[in-house]
């Protein structure tokens, strides 16, 4: 019955990350040992004191429909927020809270492309942008980069890129699913280039901001002069594992968030009340109160990446935040192993799933034909366990 879908839908690619996820709940279904190092989700239990807040607003009796673009209060705790952790200044009509930061992205796509205007995706990317960009009539273009500039774009790179067409650049920092943090002097460096274009839009995506293992997160629009023409990304689910709360949201040009609210009020209107007053106790608390999550991170970093470092044909980089390693596996390209003709990452990733009983995800899903992610929110024992297998199996 595809015929009586829209092209929309059609032309759309399934999440590979949720697919992957899907075929390793089917194997454990079947009685598979599955360990999964496939989905981007922390693998902590919601802080308590974030708990306590929800709790509390459940006995307060919050459950009337919210402002479309969030409560008051939570927008103020994110205007504090952004000055305390950011350095960056706004006010109430400049911020828009969204169910999850993947809203706030399609939000952005829907009120700024046209048909035909191109998205720049420094790739690798996450998974969502392309086709967040597709569905609103944009055409992505991909930027390479590679493991050996630990897959951060050049400022020249970005230059080549642009074109008469060009409306948006989108990325991450630190970056899904490389782990790629952009420092301040880089962020600088792609503003030069960017000051001199200035009708294009930087969405700058910060939801893994907390889980960043250099000395400091750095922001587009800190930059008084790409301050108007940055939209700042962020979210509770990584940094406060509120993963199932969905609760996103943007600082951006005032024009901007009006229409993103505008948008959301014909689409979900505002996002769940508990999971809001929720949110405001999590933004309204250090920093600190979650950094034993962070350590917990920077722990397991260390202990894949010593133990990818044992398999040979595995070429890694260190990532710099978030919670992934992404390893160029491209040395097994045309190998067969176990009766298997590894032709691409997509193979490759699969045949971790079926012969390794390992979920990891295909680089071709984030740009890159040739890596594979395997997130290490997972607890030691199953990253320890996972590697082995995968060492194994490679021989």
């Amino acid at each position: 019955m595809n015929d009586q879908l829209s092209d929309r839908v059609n032309k759309m690619a399934t999440s590979a990350t949720l697919a992957m996820a899907a075929k390793a709940r089917e194997l454990r279904e079947e009685g598979k040992d599955i360990i999964g190092l496939s989905l981007g989700e922390p693998d902590f239990t919601v802080p308590e004191f974030v708990k306590e807040a929800a709790i509390k607003a459940i006995q307060e009796d919050y459950h009337a429909y919210t402002p479309v673009d969030g409560y008051r209060e939570l927008k103020q705790a994110i205007i504090k927020k952004f000055k305390r952790d950011n350095n960056l200044d706004y006010k109430l009509s400049q911020i828009v809270v969204s169910t999850g930061a993947k809203q706030s992205l399609a939000n952005l796509a829907q009120v700024l492309l046209n048909k035909g205007d191109e998205v720049l995706l420094p790739a690798p990317y996450w998974v969502s942008y392309s086709d967040i960009a597709k569905v609103a009539e944009g055409v992505p273009v991909e930027i390479k980069t590679s493991i050996e500039s630990d897959f951060k774009v050049t400022p020249e790179a970005l230059e080549a890129a642009i074109t008469p067409k060009t409306k948006l650049i989108m990325y991450s920092s630190p970056c899904n699913p490389s782990g790629s943090v952009y420092s301040r002097d880089e962020l600088r460096a792609l503003a030069d280039v960017l000051v001199k274009h200035p009708d294009i839009i930087v969405i700058s995506d910060e939801i893994y901001e907390h889980i960043n293992f250099t000395d400091q997160h750095a922001s587009m629009a800190q930059f008084d002069d790409m301050y108007d023409r940055t939209v700042t990304v962020n979210g509770v689910s990584k940094a406060y594992a509120m993963t199932g709360w969905r609760i996103g949201y943007i600082g951006a040009p005032e024009w901007i968030a009006k229409a993103c609210t505008k948008m959301q009020g014909q689409v979900t209107s505002g996002t769940n009340c508990i999971a809001q007053r929720a949110a405001i106790t999590a933004l309204e608390e250090s920093p600190s109160k979650i950094q034993y999550m962070v350590e917990a991170f920077k722990s397991r970093r260390k202990l894949i990446l010593d133990l990818l470092s044992e398999i040979p044909g595995m070429k890694t980089n260190e990532p710099e935040g978030a919670f992934y390693v992404f390893p160029d596996v491209s040395s097994f390209f045309g190998k067969t192993i176990k009766e298997t003709k590894i032709n691409n990452a997509t193979d490759f990733s699969l045949f971790l799933l079926e012969e390794a009983l390992v979920a990891t995800v295909t680089g071709e899903a984030f740009g890159d034909p040739n890596c594979i992610r395997l997130s290490y929110a997972a607890s030691e024992a199953d990253i320890v366990e996972a590697l082995k297998r995968i060492k194994e199996l490679l021989g």
